[in-house]
């Protein structure tokens, strides 16, 4: 029998604010940690690891238990570079905002797995956005909002105060109440999106990261080489890692993916067999997992969630989400709304 993968993991530092979230909501955080089946204990080292599935599971407790739909929102504006330990230290000291960004998206694996992040540039625009590639049962709308208000602190520590997004995205629905997101982001939001990230002038990439100091980061990336030497991802995470964003961009086939990682695409497909899977099976995950996360957050339509994937209509989309679930789409996201609700 084929060894079950590591369990995807993620380091503590940028939920440790949780505690203070929730005390000044009144509450005490050991009975919460309790409620969601994991240990206050755990944040006392920003170093300590807990499984990307649990922290998805603490914030969608925290937000329930403080009924505070935008808790995820509120921890992630308390984020900063240096939460990401090494990784944030090195991006820091970077020459260039496009440099900085680049090497968060380059060693982000060895703060998070589960989950990426991505740097896009179209013209003069750029774009900085999350993706969560792990399957999950539940929602991640917390989460999201986190990182996304956390990604938005990033790109500001970088630049500099006088930086401003152009534009917001979240994969989830608008909520209900809009007021703190507009209050901080100051940019026009979209809701309801295939990804969720920040917009901006890619005319900031280029400017030079202030404080940086180059002879720091140069011992600092002796630390990260080292780091990255002794780092063991599965060969199937990697491919799920990149599978997310290469399916939204429409390069989602063995050629371009076999090509990431300079492979030829039998020796691609030999080793994935080797593994025990397909590629068209970790397609198809890939699939499955980001239209639930849209069912169960957003109220895209199911012609937009069918074009997101890659699929020609939505009877396509139907028979294979019936074919992965039991169910069509509708009812998925009828019960999972009227589970919430119960």
């Amino acid at each position: 029998m084929k060894p079950k993968a590591p369990e995807s993991m993620v380091r503590v530092a940028p939920i440790q604010a949780i505690a203070g979230l929730l005390r000044e909501r009144g509450l005490d955080p050991a009975e919460v940690f309790e409620a969601a089946g994991t240990d206050l204990q755990i944040l006392s080292n920003p170093d300590n690891v807990i499984p990307f599935a649990t922290r998805v599971h603490l914030l969608e407790v925290c937000s329930e238990l403080t009924a505070c739909k935008h808790f995820g929102h509120l921890l992630g504006r308390q984020d900063s570079l240096s939460a990401f330990g090494m990784v944030g230290y090195f991006c820091m000291h970077s020459p260039t905002v496009e440099s900085a960004l680049e090497n968060l998206v380059r060693y982000m694996h060895l703060h998070v797995q589960g989950a990426g992040v991505s740097l896009e540039r179209k013209g003069n625009s750029a774009y900085f956005g999350y993706e969560i590639y792990q399957p999950l049962p539940e929602s991640t709308y917390q989460l999201e909002d986190a990182a996304v208000a956390s990604t938005y602190n990033v790109i500001r520590e970088l630049c500099g105060s006088d930086w401003g997004g152009t534009e917001i995205w979240f994969t989830h629905r608008m909520p209900a109440d809009v007021k703190p997101y507009r209050q901080f982001f100051q940019a026009p939001m979209r809701f309801d999106m295939e990804k969720s990230g920040v917009f901006f002038s890619a005319r900031w990439l280029k400017r030079p990261v202030r404080a940086a100091d180059p002879e720091l980061q140069r011992l600092l990336h002796k630390q990260i080489a080292e780091l990255e030497a002794s780092f063991q991802e599965d060969f199937v995470e990697q491919i799920r890692r990149v599978l997310h964003n290469s399916l939204l961009a429409r390069q989602c086939n063995a050629e371009h993916i076999s090509a990431l990682f300079s492979m030829h695409s039998r020796t691609f497909h030999r080793r994935l067999k080797a593994e025990g899977t397909t590629f068209q099976v970790l397609v198809d995950e890939t699939r499955y997992s980001i239209s639930r996360q849209m069912l169960e957050n957003s109220d895209a339509a199911m012609s937009h969630i069918a074009d997101v994937l890659g699929y020609t209509d939505a009877r396509t989309l139907n028979r294979a989400f019936k074919r992965w679930s039991g169910s069509t789409p509708a009812q998925w996201r009828k019960a999972r709304r009227a589970m919430k609700l119960s």
